[in-house]
């Protein structure tokens, strides 16, 4: 099948502030099949966030090209909806107000914008939370209604950073659960920049594993396990097995990683 999203030698260098050079990315290459679900998962350092930013069109590559269907694209797309780690529900909307917002934007009628919103906000499960603020919500119901609002302008390409990091290990596993429903029944391409294994053997259908700095892709494993699928799952041994093999990847990256942070 041909990649709806194709990341081709993506490479990006910052400058620190005493001038020194740093390279986040090597030249990084993958691509993602319609109505997959793909993890990316590295050290920390490794510079899964950069690729999420030159991804989404936030920060531009030094070299390399990003394309969503064989086009190549620069800034921000259309097609690629984005969920970040952040907090990002506006504090002053209302859950209804909040997934109606980029319908707003568009200039959709505000009957029929309030209309789709309220399917989101059935889909992820918060039917009955239209009129609370974010103030009133939990975290994790606060990153479903992040994931509601970007929905609800029907992205080709889900690309989410780290969406359940804030979260406790109990709420990101039902988070995961919901999540894996979304998908499936919309069928949606989807991306995670993660450092959970555990939540990327959960939900994806494939995961990249990254070296550490600069990054690129050591390994694309793929994830054979049954779909639908639930967190019951991570009880068996082939889900074990799955998790082992990634932390044998990861393991002298996250030392490198380590050694690093202890040197700066």
């Amino acid at each position: 099948m041909t990649a709806i999203l194709e990341i081709a030698d993506v490479s990006k260098t910052f400058q620190s502030e005493n001038g020194e050079s740093i390279q986040a990315l090597a030249p990084v290459s993958l691509g993602i099949e319609q109505g997959e679900f793909l993890s990316i998962i590295g050290p920390s350092g490794c510079g899964k966030s950069t690729l999420f930013n030159v991804i989404g069109g936030m920060t531009p590559a030094d070299s390399g090209q990003v394309s969503v269907n064989g086009k190549p694209v620069s800034g921000t797309h259309k097609d690629i909806g984005m969920v970040f780690q952040e907090e990002s529900t506006f504090p002053w909307r209302t859950v209804i107000d909040n997934v109606a917002f980029p319908l707003e934007v568009a200039g959709m009628a505000k009957k029929e914008r309030l209309e789709k919103a309220r399917h989101f906000v059935q889909l992820v499960g918060l039917t009955g939370f239209e009129n609370h603020f974010p103030y009133q919500l939990s975290g994790g119901m606060r990153q479903r209604t992040a994931i509601a609002r970007t929905l609800a302008s029907e992205p080709r390409i889900l690309l989410m950073d780290e969406p359940f990091g804030a979260l406790d290990e109990q709420t990101r596993l039902l988070l995961g659960d919901k999540l894996l429903k979304i998908c499936d029944e919309l069928k949606q391409t989807t991306m995670l920049i993660t450092h959970n294994i555990t939540e990327a053997v959960q939900l994806s259908d494939r995961v990249a594993v990254m070296s550490y700095r600069p990054g690129t892709i050591m390994r694309v494993i793929d994830i054979e396990l049954p779909r639908p699928r639930g967190s019951e799952l991570i009880s068996t041994d082939k889900f074990a097995g799955y998790v082992g093999q990634i932390w044998e990847d990861l393991r002298t990256e996250a030392d490198r990683g380590m050694k690093a942070a202890g040197e700066a």
